[in-house]
């Protein structure tokens, strides 16, 4: 006797366990009992365990039965009619869908051409062997798997028309392409998902060489007079928030541009873009430190006798102000309330963003580079009918990562353009390599993709021939000026005195092992006395007991805690995270002693 789980829950047992799974599958087939349902026979554990939950990841596939698909012609041209549907075709057994333990007793067949007597099911497309991001990637079948999965991770991040409405949503971080356009080699898949509603890169030419040596480590060349006309430019979009809160005591937040006697009160210039109600306009260009909101808060800390003191009256400066690095136009202002019927006031900076040196490019193959250099379209390399390309990608990034669907996109790219048609790249069903070179021929270009290409710079024609073709390229949202960062001086930390983290709080930059390596090499070790001086202190020291001593700045006099007076003070210079780890060690019941000696 065999025993039998519903969702894990024994409801009983069967004598011909086999026969009972074969028999439940057909009832199912036959749209008698829920199609939720999935049954699999564990011959280890001698148990039949049928599955209705929710949560189960399942995935439809066409029945087969002694070796033909039960999809046939005919059920194909009543679906093109619009006579069938899926849910019928469902309903009728044709396709049904399985869960990972039923699926371990299947034969599945990819193709037709793959059927045995032995198949039980058969894949209705190759394709959906990919997710939604790698199925767009074209020819994936020329490419391995990690390159895929690495263009399909690219394609997340590129700046493309997100939305239809963006002009009127107050979304963090985002960005605007200006020019999207579809592919000219393109998948099923960006039919079926309407891409063309959603675009998210542009279809440049692009030449293999390597131009100057600026290609070296994935960098990439553009041409300026291609960025001059509008490439790869967007728009980066920020949104600011300010709300008037309510504070125990009947005290509340104001917008309005604040007052002199605000405690915090910046400077005039600082609020000179705000109007009346003390928000800013549209369309007013502004830099790091400008007010935006002007918002005034009252005092952080009240107590009892505060009431009678006239000082409680005196409210603190709380404005919304453009954060460090950053600059733009005020693009929208919006005026609501938030649940509790406070007013909320919310200011959208626009920001374009022209491709420069550092911006971060990609194509669909996971063959992603920085720009290294952006050449004058004088100098860029030409073809012998005119050509300029707007890219110029490193042969060297294809040897080694054998993504020969970049070079067969190139191919189709270049007969697309020609011929004026999109190209089909599906992968296992786009158009044959071999048909697209012959097409190519037969326009009057060689068939291997590669053209005479001549110097821009001195006019003399490469002695080798330069493959080029047109390729969908993307934009991502790792931009330079998102990152780019430096100080000098700036904010510290209160604990241990070394300067902030990270661009957001005007963060210093820190230096390891490695840097202090680089300095060393390069014969500017003394530039390490300069940096690694952040947190420099000057601390007392007792030369009795090694312990820090105590400066009396009203008496000027230094004493020892635990030594007294009659002892000779030191004061030496040290990293405040060292006095800081002496202090914590102290904590620990550890007794740190110094020992001075004269540097002579």
């Amino acid at each position: 006797m065999s025993e039998v789980y519903l969702n894990g829950i024994f409801v009983g047992e069967v004598e011909q366990p086999l026969e009972f799974v074969s028999q439940l599958k057909a009832e199912r087939r036959k749209a008698k009992i829920s199609q939720n349902l999935n049954v699999s026979y564990s011959e280890a554990m001698d148990s039949v365990m049928v599955e209705s939950d929710k949560g189960r990841v399942r995935r439809p596939l066409i029945v087969v039965q002694n070796g033909q698909p039960l999809l046939t012609e005919n059920h194909v041209r009543q679906l093109e009619r619009g006579e069938l549907n899926w849910n019928d075709m469902v309903e009728q057994g044709i396709i049904e869908y399985l869960d990972a333990a039923e699926e371990e007793d299947t034969l599945i067949a990819m193709t037709e051409a793959e059927l045995t007597a032995e198949s039980t099911h058969l894949e209705i497309s190759p394709l959906l062997m990919l997710g939604y991001c790698s199925s767009l990637v074209p020819y994936a079948n020329y490419a391995p798997g990690a390159r895929i999965s690495m263009g399909s991770k690219n394609q997340k991040q590129a700046i493309g028309f997100y939305v239809a409405n963006y002009f009127v949503r107050m979304d963090m971080d985002t960005s605007i392409l200006h020019t999207p356009q579809m592919p000219l080699v393109k998948s099923i898949t960006h039919d079926i998902s309407h891409y063309e509603e959603h675009p998210s890169g542009q279809n440049m030419t692009v030449a293999i060489m390597t131009y100057g040596g600026y290609t070296i480590e994935d960098a990439i060349i553009i041409n300026r007079g291609s960025i001059e006309r509008g490439l790869a430019r967007s728009s980066y979009y920020r949104p600011s928030i300010a709300e008037e809160l309510r504070y125990p005591g009947g005290l509340i937040d104001e917008v309005s541009i604040p007052d002199k006697d605000v405690k915090g009160y910046k400077s005039e210039r600082d609020y000179r873009f705000l109007e009346g109600d003390g928000i800013i306009y549209p369309e007013a260009q502004v830099r790091e430190g400008d007010v935006i909101i002007g918002k005034t808060s009252p005092p952080r800390f009240l107590s009892s006798l505060d009431e009678y003191n006239l000082a409680s009256s005196i409210r603190r400066e709380s404005s919304v102000d453009i954060k460090h690095g950053e600059q733009g136009i005020i693009d929208f202002v919006l005026l609501t309330e938030n649940e509790e019927g406070n007013k909320l006031v919310q200011v959208r900076l626009r920001d374009q963003r022209i491709p420069e040196i550092g911006d971060k490019f990609t194509s669909r193959h996971g063959q992603k580079g920085i720009v290294g250099m952006i050449v004058s379209e004088a100098d860029m390399p030409f073809t012998a009918s005119g050509i300029v390309p707007d890219l110029i990608f490193s042969p060297l990034g294809i040897p080694s990562r054998m993504t020969i669907s970049h070079l067969i996109e190139l191919i189709g790219g270049k007969v697309g353009a020609l011929s004026g048609r999109f190209i089909d790249g599906t992968t296992f069903h786009g158009e044959p390599e071999e048909q697209l070179r012959q097409q190519l021929q037969a326009l009057g270009f060689r068939e291997s993709g590669v053209e005479t290409m001549y110097n821009g710079s001195t006019g003399e024609q490469f002695r080798v021939k330069i493959f080029v073709g047109n390729m969908y390229y993307l934009k991502l949202r790792h931009m330079v000026a998102n990152k780019i960062h430096a100080r000098a001086r700036g904010p510290i930390q209160l604990l241990t005195r070394q300067p902030t983290e990270g661009r957001a709080k005007e963060g210093g930059l820190r230096l390891g092992e490695m840097e202090k390596d680089t300095f060393v090499a390069h014969g500017a070790s003394l530039l390490l006395k300069e940096r690694f001086d952040s947190d420099r202190t000057i601390v007392p020291v007792c030369e009795q007991c090694g312990l820090i001593a105590i400066y009396d700045e009203f008496k000027d006099r230094g004493y020892c805690p635990i030594c007294g007076d009659a002892v000779t003070i030191s004061n030496i210079e040290v990293s405040y995270a060292f006095k800081l780890m002496l202090d914590e060690l102290k904590s620990l019941c550890i007794y740190p002693k110094l020992e001075l000696m004269n540097k002579y």
